[in-house]
């Protein structure tokens, strides 16, 4: 009881300044979406201090050179608690191992610590490396390299030698064809029929010549297989074992990961996750250390917030000393069931942000609109709220045919969208902007000073599958995306720019302005991929289109209310 004690009291921090004028919260922190607590953003500050003066361990997190090349930040977490003795104060924690470790003085404990002597996984990851040396020794065998050479050489010369006699079998066949065409128009039926079996016989003489060099090559391609087999096969038997000896250690990882919740009740990574595959590193989060080891010293969760603190990644956008909601793909399910039973504050993707709000009608004919789109306002219906502009003008146009909406805004940003009231007004005008006649320009307000006046940045885009809606810059699959810019104010440490999108993906203009590669300067208000404000500050205001019935080139603007 001692050591347990000891151990609770070595990772709970009272605040260091008075915390009597402040409200304790009444629910805890939805951690999926949230404003962080007053407290939360006080124990931030308390522990960021700690680690800019703390002289215990060394970590580069980037922040004096830039190497957008490495991974080097880091999530770090606070949980405001009430201990048993009614004290309120904080735990601290880091996602992942920092440097070399799992533990470092004033942070939580890992949930397991699968790297400690003597564990498990080193002793299976020394089984991996040695599997992995053997593979490496045979694959780097001289004759087994060039067994593979040879079979590779002859492979390209087989490939062309038949393909030549089947071309010139087919260049024969039409001589022949001619030929026959000719003699039998100018010679005599007896002379004809000597001349065509001579012909037929050229055509059988290079069906067995493709057949000779098919049998060739089918030989020369099994000896050359037999050369390499033996080493070959070792190596896939070691491949194969050496997966299957890995899939059993991740499985056995994931077995040892016992979360609590509230109740006391103890669950594993594999039962909660039932049937599907936890995600590498799932546990090793901030947000459940933090929870595990409340639980574990029965000390009362009030709020918790997440926050990054070092240089962004490569792919995904992570600004220094922003707040960062618990990650879905390895977090939700297992957050899901630590916080069972625990009142949480309400879910605010769960409520209409259209509600109260209408829609401004800029251009009207008979045949399209031209609307602004308030802000927070879905342009289609969403997973839980069906209330959207698609939603509205069905209601507006129920005789209207087509699916009225052209193209789509996110529901963060406001500004121009164009409306079809028939199919093939639709058509026209998605026709433009697949070919790219339409153009287009948005306003934006940038969380700094841009230094230079304009430029394109060029960065392709892919949906993060573990985080959506967001998306992550991907040079291996994701989609091209370009965005021309030009600066049109520089005030009081804010940016007005225009952007002019080449292309339409998903969060493009917001992703390319917030990221290290692009502009690095997030969009205000940008809750996904900046700060949260009282809106994004990105508006389409002007666009322009050829109208689909009387060919006339529409100029719309519409000023942004920002």
């Amino acid at each position: 009881m001692e050591e347990n004690m000891s151990m609770s009291e070595s990772c709970f921090t009272n605040f260091q300044s008075s915390i009597s004028g402040y409200t304790l919260p009444e629910k805890f922190t939805f951690p999926f979406y949230y404003d962080p607590h007053p407290l939360c953003l006080l124990a931030a500050k308390e522990l960021q201090n700690h680690i800019e003066t703390q002289t215990e361990w060394e970590y580069d997190f980037g922040l004096e050179e830039e190497k957008p090349d490495v991974i080097i930040g880091k999530m770090f977490g606070v949980l405001v608690v009430q201990n048993e003795k009614n004290e309120i104060g904080y735990l601290s924690a880091f996602s992942g191992k920092l440097g070399d470790s799992s533990h470092r003085a004033k942070f939580v404990p890992p949930v397991i610590d699968v790297w400690e002597e003597d564990n498990f996984l080193n002793n299976g990851m020394e089984e991996l490396n040695v599997i992995n040396q053997e593979i490496k020794k045979l694959e780097s065998l001289p004759e087994f390299i060039a067994g593979l050479e040879v079979m590779k050489q002859d492979q390209l010369l087989a490939a062309t030698q038949i393909e030549a006699q089947k071309e010139k079998m087919r260049n024969n066949k039409k001589e022949r064809k001619l030929k026959r065409q000719r003699e039998k128009e100018s010679t005599s039926p007896e002379n004809f029929e000597g001349i065509n079996k001579g012909l037929n016989q050229e055509s059988i003489n290079g069906k067995k010549e493709l057949k000779r060099l098919l049998e060739f090559w089918k030989e020369r391609t099994d000896q050359n297989q037999k050369n390499v087999e033996q080493v070959k096969t070792t190596i896939d038997e070691l491949k194969l074992k050496r997966k299957n000896k890995s899939a059993g250690l991740q499985k056995k990882i994931f077995d040892q990961y016992q979360f609590l919740n509230q109740a006391g009740e103890i669950k594993s990574l594999l039962d909660i996750f039932e049937d599907k595959t936890p995600m590498g590193g799932t546990g090793e989060c901030a947000a459940p250390k933090l929870l595990q080891y409340a639980f574990q010293h029965k000390m009362k969760p009030l709020a918790m917030a997440e926050f990054w603190w070092g240089q962004s990644p490569k792919s995904e956008i992570r600004k220094h000393r922003n707040f960062y909601p618990a990650c879905i793909g390895k977090c939700k399910p297992v957050l899901s069931y630590m916080l069972e039973g625990i009142e949480m504050d309400e879910n605010p993707l769960l409520k209409n942000p259209a509600e109260g709000k209408e829609i401004e009608t800029v251009f009207e004919d008979e045949h399209l609109l031209v609307i602004n789109k308030p802000a927070e306002f879905l342009s289609v219906p969403g997973r839980y709220i069906k209330d959207s502009v698609a939603q509205r003008m069905k209601e507006k146009f129920p005789e209207a045919t087509g699916p009225l909406i052209v193209h789509r805004l996110d529901m963060s940003t406001s500004g121009i969208m164009l409306i079809a009231k028939s199919l093939e007004v639709h058509k026209v005008l998605q026709s433009q902007f697949i070919k790219r006649t339409i153009k287009k320009r948005y306003v934006a307000l940038l969380e700094g000073i841009v230094s230079e006046d304009e430029g394109t940045v060029d960065l392709p885009l892919r949906t993060d599958w573990n985080e959506r809606p967001k998306q992550l810059v991907c040079y291996e699959s994701g989609k091209s995306a370009q965005t021309k810019w030009k600066v049109i104010e520089r005030k009081n440490k804010q940016t007005r720019i225009y952007f002019f999108p080449i292309t339409g993906r998903t969060h493009q203009l917001r992703v390319h302005a917030a990221h290290l590669l692009g502009l690095n300067l997030p969009i205000i208000g940008d809750d996904l991929y900046g700060i949260k404000s009282k809106r994004l500050c990105l508006h389409a205001e002007w666009i322009e289109f050829l109208h689909p019935i009387s060919r006339e080139v529409m100029s719309v603007k519409v000023e942004a209310e920002f």
